[in-house]
């Protein structure tokens, strides 16, 4: 008896031996469990792993399957099926309220001429009816024009209903005649940073850069209710690609309002760092708030446009354009009040990202720059798109500390007319983003979007193989130029975070970190002929924000 009831104990002693062990094995809650992944962390060790812990939002472990499944327990276990997945990619420069005014504006985008701009204008109007009505997204370039348009056309159709129509870059519009009236344009006017082109004695409708300011006030604002529509049809297209932040580049002071609405009622779960316009509103805030955080919006930069588009001849080069020798592009904002900005900035922490195309921009602001560089080695001021720059002077960029931000689908939508605008000899520093890397060591990548789309895959195409998604050139646009793989991820995750004082908390999947990710649908590569892919899941914060099974 005495037999029994030892071995019945031992027995007993096992079991609970073998529950407490095993609970604290598998004993660690979760909130998801995500297992049966190529995990790329995109952590500086570049580990690949298979599966990932996430509680509160954030990334408790990542390891093999074995290591996750058998330490943490969830009510929420997703089997990946072996698909990739990446920190979520941010676009490190895009125009959200921009491509909210061209969702609500008459679509021009693809455009093939003149004439099929007129019926798109005609199709708007009959729906709108609007009183003035307002254009985004031509291009001349498709219409197989290489010389922006007049207005002749335009006014014959429309002679008494106000018409402003952006060009795609939006650095030129095209207004007809009963615009120009409302707007007080004439041949007296005199617009500094910009042009108002004058042919046989008469404005040709062409306004470019600083110019359509002063078309800008008659130019009516959309209702809210049509601007949050747009706003989350926008965020779901980005949350489609894997894209769960945005660097806004450039907004207005009632703009900031307009965010922390949609956020405070969770509308917009978007990462949005906004670059503020430097009007005296928005100085006024960044001095009285400093370094800014309200959910899921950060505020430490100011945009400042330092020169006009390549494409309508506003950049600002240091000789006069191959194709145009009458003048060499101009600047936007002057050089006195871009130091007044520099000081500004180094005064509150906040960053510079000035927008410079031409190779006589970019020299100005990085020897602008030079000096913030002198009192703060990690400064991170950017430079947004560093188009065309003087390839003496690529190296200031890693000597100084300077931050490339580029669009590399800028270089594939550009090659139809860069070189005869530049020439031979300045293209050799033109769209030059493996310098612009072997300089500063980073890139911060975007897509300049609605000038560009939104889509990522076209932009690793542009960048990894210098060709558009038709696959053209078929011998790459400058291939020297092209990037690897790894390089363009690294730019839309933790490169980009970087750029935006954000490693921290987002760019890379790591304990502590955000639990911002996407698992995608395919395997991502810049392959021969260009296939879609798509967001299979995308996560904000360990929350389901898009999922392609739903759809």
């Amino acid at each position: 008896m005495r037999k029994l009831t030892r071995r019945l104990h031992t027995i007993f002693l096992l079991i609970v031996l073998s529950t407490i062990f095993s609970s604290c094995y598998k004993g660690l809650d979760a909130d998801l469990v995500i297992h049966n992944a190529k995990i790329h962390t995109m952590n500086e060790a570049g580990l690949i792993t298979e599966a990932m812990a996430i509680k509160d939002g954030k990334v408790i472990e990542v390891g093999p399957n074995q290591q996750i499944l058998n330490k943490y327990r969830s009510k929420k276990v997703i089997d990946a099926g072996g698909r990739e997945l990446y920190p979520g990619l941010t676009d490190a420069h895009g125009h959200i309220l921009s491509y909210m005014n061209q969702k609500l504006s008459v679509d021009l985008v693809n455009v093939k001429s003149y004439k099929e701009m007129i019926n798109r204008i005609s199709v708007y109007q009959a729906k709108k009816n609007k009183k003035v009505v307002i254009g985004r997204g031509w291009d001349q370039a498709t219409w197989g024009e290489k010389e922006l348009p007049s207005n002749d056309l335009l006014n014959q159709a429309y002679p008494s209903t106000p018409i402003c129509l952006y060009r795609i870059d939006g650095h030129a519009a095209l207004v007809n005649d009963a615009m120009i009236k409302l707007a007080g344009i004439n041949l007296d006017t005199i617009i500094e940073g910009g042009s108002i082109e004058i042919k046989n004695g008469k404005p040709t409708g062409i306004l470019i850069d600083n110019a359509m300011n002063l078309v800008q006030k008659q130019v009516p604002e959309f209702s809210e209710k049509e601007k949050i529509v747009a706003v989350e049809e926008i965020q779901e297209e980005l949350f489609q690609y894997g894209i769960t932040g945005v660097h806004e580049a450039g907004i207005a002071f009632k703009d900031i309002d307009f965010f922390r609405r949609l956020m405070d009622k969770g509308l917009i779960s978007l990462n949005i760092y906004a670059m503020l316009l430097p009007s005296k509103e928005n100085i006024t805030f960044a001095e009285k708030n400093g370094i800014y955080r309200h959910k899921n919006l950060s505020i430490r930069s100011f945009k400042v446009f330092g020169d006009g588009a390549l494409g309508s001849r506003g950049a600002c080069l240091k000789e006069p354009y191959s194709d145009d020798h009458s003048h060499h592009g101009f600047l936007t904002t002057s050089i006195s009040e871009m130091q007044q900005i520099a000081n500004l900035c180094e005064r509150l922490g906040y960053q510079m990202n000035t927008h410079a195309i031409g190779d006589s921009t970019n020299s100005i602001v990085l020897k602008m720059y030079q000096k913030v560089f002198e009192k703060n080695k990690d400064h991170r001021w950017r430079i947004e798109h560093a188009q065309v720059v003087d390839p003496s002077e690529i190296a200031l960029f890693g000597e100084f500390g300077i931050f490339p931000s580029v669009q590399p689908t800028h270089a594939v939508s550009d090659q139809r007319w860069a070189k005869s605008r530049l020439g031979d000899r300045r293209m050799k520093g033109a769209y030059a983003y493996k310098s612009l890397l072997k300089s500063f060591g980073m890139l911060a990548i975007g897509t300049d979007f609605p000038v560009e789309l939104t889509n990522p895959f076209a932009t690793l195409r542009a960048a990894v193989l210098r060709k558009d998604n038709k696959n053209f050139p078929s011998e790459g646009f400058y291939a020297e130029e092209a990037l690897t793989l790894e390089e363009c991820l690294k730019g839309m995750t933790i490169w980009a975070a970087f750029s935006s004082f954000d490693e921290n908390r987002l760019g890379s999947l790591e304990a502590g970190k955000d639990a911002t990710f996407v698992l995608f649908e395919k395997p991502i590569q810049a392959s021969a002929v260009f296939s879609e892919n798509f967001a299979w899941k995308t996560y904000i914060l360990g929350e389901n924000v898009f999922s392609l099974d739903e759809i």
